[in-house]
């Protein structure tokens, strides 16, 4: 490490610090791409962590909304037709595939596959 990047972690945030360990993490993950680079209309591999899980029915059918974090931003993970899925919750690390979409200004996927990856320590 660098006296410059040394400087910089010490003046860091932990916000800032939590964003850098998510990033290189995902970077690590094979074939993932980070958020603020997906493209559109494009299928593409992500990995991150899960910031918040959301049980929001869209035009009465059930729907659960996850939003996953990777250090460069944020994706909706949508699972139409599901209520829950075990082991998906805030905290929980996952690594997700599918077509990326924007709606209302989001970048989202709708079903994507997903894998659970394990926290730190496990």
């Amino acid at each position: 490490m660098s006296l410059k990047e040394r400087l910089r972690s010490l003046a860091a945030s932990q916000a800032e610090i939590e964003a850098h360990e998510e990033r290189a993490d995902a970077e690590r993950a094979v074939g993932c791409t980070a958020v603020d680079h997906l493209p559109l209309r494009q299928r593409a591999k992500v990995s991150g962590i899960i910031r918040s899980v959301t049980f929001r029915p869209r035009e009465g059918v059930p729907a659960l909304e996850a939003e996953l974090y990777d250090g460069s931003g944020s994706l909706a993970l949508v699972w139409l037709g599901r209520r829950e899925i075990a082991g998906v919750g805030p905290g929980r690390r996952l690594k997700a595939e599918g077509l990326v979409c924007e709606i209302e200004g989001r970048r989202t996927m709708f079903n994507p596959r997903y894998e659970l990856r394990a926290r730190p320590g496990e």
